[in-house]
């Protein structure tokens, strides 16, 4: 899996934001409750991603306007023998995706696949709704302090605390940085000859890094592939109970380089 970069999405209702004048630079601190983390595991190669990618893209704005939702998406490379390597794709994720499935006791994995708050998720219309009401609603069991900077030269600094409470199953700590406003022509496989858009895609993964007597600390530089639209990228993280795969609570960093939100239409959920 690819270590250089972790993609963290948070919502500004529920943590303390922090722009740093004259500098690509912010701060956020997670609140009282638990922020809603959205996996999408998806992948270029199935024929019925595309929608679920599309929902992903406009999650923010089909939920509660104080909602606090984490949005990823994981492309997974298992596909990609059938006629097209998707370039999105890492293999971690894949095996994270498996690993969820064991702890939510699934016999099998599939794309598209929704994980809500580390939970298999597969109602549609507004239960997707409810269900970050419902997340949202839960008293936190862990705190998060994240902190992004992007210089001119390329170079993105991190650093996250997390802490548990005391009682908590064994954590860790993960961060991501995504990248929005990704545009793929397809050129063969299921969805060969079509034009796909994506959000909150993955680019870079970080952990897990185990709370050790209920706490974590990371710090880490990173050089920004020219490929990645530096004004597009957004940072994330996250705490998960590693035996249960339950996310005891999650954030995320918007706006870090001055980007700004690709997304501007909501469909029904």
């Amino acid at each position: 899996m690819d270590h250089r970069i972790l993609a963290v999405y948070a919502i500004a209702a529920a943590s303390t934001f922090h722009p740093v004048p004259g500098r690509a630079e912010c701060e956020v601190s997670s609140g009282p409750k638990t922020g809603a983390l959205v996996e999408l595991y998806t992948s270029e190669g199935c024929s019925s991603c595309p929608p679920a990618d599309r929902r992903l893209s406009h999650l923010r704005e089909a939920l509660d306007p104080a909602a606090d939702v984490v949005p990823l998406a994981l492309h997974v490379s298992y596909w990609d023998y059938i006629g097209w390597k998707d370039p999105f794709a890492q293999v971690g994720f894949g095996v994270r995706q498996k690993h969820l499935a064991e702890a939510n006791r699934l016999r099998t994995v599939y794309t598209p696949q929704f994980f809500v708050g580390g939970s298999d998720f597969r109602s549609s219309g507004r239960a997707l709704r409810d269900e970050v009401r419902r997340v949202n609603g839960t008293a936190a069991t862990a705190s998060i302090q994240l902190k992004a900077a992007s210089s001119q030269k390329g170079v993105l600094a991190l650093s996250a605390e997390a802490t548990a409470q005391a009682g908590a199953g064994p954590a860790a700590l993960y961060l991501a940085v995504a990248e929005n406003g990704l545009v793929s022509k397809v050129a063969r496989g299921e969805n060969g000859g079509a034009t796909l858009l994506h959000d909150h895609v993955v680019r870079a993964w970080i952990g897990p890094i185990p709370l050790t007597g209920g706490s974590a600390r990371m710090r880490r530089e990173i050089e920004l592939p020219p490929a990645w639209n530096r004004a597009r990228l957004e940072v994330a993280a996250f705490v998960q109970d590693e035996s249960t795969g339950k996310v005891l609570q999650a954030i995320a960093a918007l706006h870090c380089s001055g980007s700004p939100d690709p997304i501007v239409s909501a469909p029904q959920l």
